[in-house]
């Protein structure tokens, strides 16, 4: 469970081709260089720009510097300073090119248990992966989120190594897919410099992947570029954050990785690749602005909060009648609210068919676009996700023709089909034989397979994509299957069917109808389905048949854990 997807084949750079009528211009990173004259020997080709230096040195022989050429120099233990000369018709240029540390690169090793949702008394054989990580300050290790998700064990592995260290799980992140894990050892932390972080890289800024990818045991180093910077569908968070699309190789392993820039510094985690028959070498990072949004809300929370959501939908203003008809001046740009969630933390402020001009003073495009560095635009969900639960934000509104300003609380975002189950076993419910569950995505997964947005029923999907919850612990509550007895025949056929009432009372969750019927004094236990079915069980008879089938079908218990408090 390293990577969603594997990447193409390594795109390939040629560096160091001098033209013959001139000397070729220094690296942006180098210091100016100085005529040397020509040495005798190979001319014209640099070593690989991605070669660790311990690794490049370890068989050359020792030898002086000649006049005028630097020294090697070291910079705090996590990038290397490296002098490469290369021949020149008339002289020699001295460059210096920064290679990122590789002794802080972890191999991870987790042993992962993951619960059936099928079968939700139960849970599947484990199985083992393999990822990559990395050593940060305050003797930490990030990774992915996927790398460790149903962790039982997690262990980590130095370059060089051959011991590996048990690990504890700090935070997961589900959304930004980053995981935060330590280790009690201090062998572990011994000459080791941690990775630092440097800032958002530009478009066609040099990028070098390094990680433990399929193919070996050792580490791997490839390179690339920044090819698109804007918000990425996070697959396994499925949320939308700011990200970076490269095109180096990120295949299964190289998850957790850090990808540095040409000065050494870390500027993101790898952690997906697009697998499309029209596309090649198209890798994904999650960059420095969410790995510190992750760190920080740690740090402030003591735990992982997540990041916030305005709570609406909305919808684009390019049209110019529509723009006429909402009131809007020709100087006025935003996005119409088209629907606000219920348990959004401040739902009576914005109201459908508000206009939003401004988030936190930063005016906001028909588009839903705000500018973003030089020359450059992004979604305006990306000022959202840089706040923190709990935060407040100044939000301009057009309505009605005139514009008001409201400090609305952010929270993070509440699924009526959650996304993520976040490491807890699911919840079941077992009487007369029927098992009521509650929809979640990876329930959706397990009975339907990864193609589930195309094979489940669709009355499920149009809740799943579309359905808000009207209060914070709302749930879809189904009829998952009928195990076959006696008392439930007729009834056998009922599968994953949305259980919408229990004895003419809604039902809000899992936990609401197991009070229901556990306290029913009535002599029916009656339950109405969607597509207009009635289920009727006689109440002593259900609840004393309940226990028999348990036994037949070997089921522990009738309910989950969570249910029972």
């Amino acid at each position: 469970m390293d990577d969603p997807s594997s990447a193409s084949n390594k795109r390939k750079r040629k560096r160091g081709r001098k033209p013959k009528a001139s000397p070729p211009s220094p690296d942006r990173s180098s210091p100016s260089p100085a005529p040397a004259p020509a040495p005798a020997g190979r001319r014209g080709r640099k070593p690989r720009r991605h070669e660790a230096p311990a690794d490049a040195d370890a068989a050359r022989p020792a030898s002086p510097p000649r006049r005028g050429e630097p020294k090697p120099v070291a910079n705090g233990g996590d990038a290397v300073a490296v002098a490469v000369s290369e021949s020149a018709p008339a002289s020699w240029d001295e460059v210096v090119r920064v290679v990122p540390c590789m002794d802080a690169v972890v191999k991870v090793f987790c042993v992962h248990t993951e619960p059936n949702f099928s079968l939700p008394w139960q849970r599947k054989r484990q199985y083992s992966s393999s990822s990559s990580g990395f050593i940060i300050g305050g003797r930490r290790v990030l990774t992915n989120a996927h790398s460790v998700e149903h962790y039982t064990q997690v262990k980590l592995k130095k370059r060089g190594s051959d011991t590996k260290y048990l690990a504890t799980v700090l935070a997961i992140g589900t959304e930004c897919d980053i995981a935060l894990l330590t280790v009690s050892d201090d062998e572990f932390w011994e000459g080791v410099s941690p990775v630092e972080f440097g800032t958002l890289p530009a478009l066609q800024d040099a990028v070098t992947v390094v990680g433990y990818p399929i193919g070996g045991d050792t580490i791997s180093v490839t390179s690339g570029v920044v090819s698109r910077i804007e918000i990425l569908s996070y697959v396994h968070g499925s949320t939308e954050l700011l990200g970076l699309q490269i095109d180096a190789a990120i295949n299964s392993g190289n998850s957790g990785g850090p990808a540095f820039n040409d000065r050494g510094k870390c500027v993101g985690i790898a952690f997906q690749s697009l697998k499309h028959e029209d596309a090649e070498n198209i890798g994904y990072v999650i960059p420095t602005p969410v790995i510190t949004h992750f760190i920080q809300d740690y740090e402030k929370a003591g735990e992982y909060t997540g990041f916030p959501i305005l709570g609406i939908e909305w919808q684009k203003m390019e049209n110019p009648d529509l723009r006429k008809s909402m009131g809007m001046k020709p100087d006025q740009k935003g996005v119409r609210v088209r629907r606000v969630e219920p348990t959004a933390p401040e739902s009576g402020c914005l109201q459908p068919s508000d206009i939003i001009l401004s988030f936190d003073g930063v005016d906001i495009a028909n588009d839903g676009t705000v500018p973003f560095r030089h020359g450059e635009r992004i979604g305006f969900s990306y000022l959202v996700s840089q706040k923190y639960t709990g935060e407040k934000a100044l939000v301009k509104v057009l309505r009605d023709s005139k514009v008001h300003e409201f400090k609305i609380r952010l929270a993070t975002h509440k699924r009526l089909v959650a996304a993520h189950v976040k490491g807890r076993p699911p919840s079941y419910y077992i009487v007369a034989g029927f098992v009521f569950a509650a929809v979640s995505v990876p329930y959706l997964r397990s009975e339907y397979g990864k193609d589930y947005e195309y094979d489940a029923p669709v009355k499920l999907l149009v809740k799943h994509l579309h359905s808000m919850a009207e209060s914070p612990d709302e749930q879809l509550v189904v009829v998952s299957q009928v195990l076959v007895a006696d008392i439930n025949i007729g009834y056998e056929e009922i599968v994953n069917t949305q259980v919408l009432a229990f004895n003419g009372q809604p039902v809000k969750n899992l936990k609401n109808l197991v009070t229901m019927v556990e306290n029913c004094k009535d002599e029916f236990l009656k339950f109405d389905l969607e597509y207009d079915q009635i289920v009727v069980l006689e109440t002593k008879t259900a609840k004393a048949a309940t226990q028999d089938i348990l036994t037949t079908h070997c089921i522990p218990s009738a309910m989950s854990d969570d249910l029972k408090a």
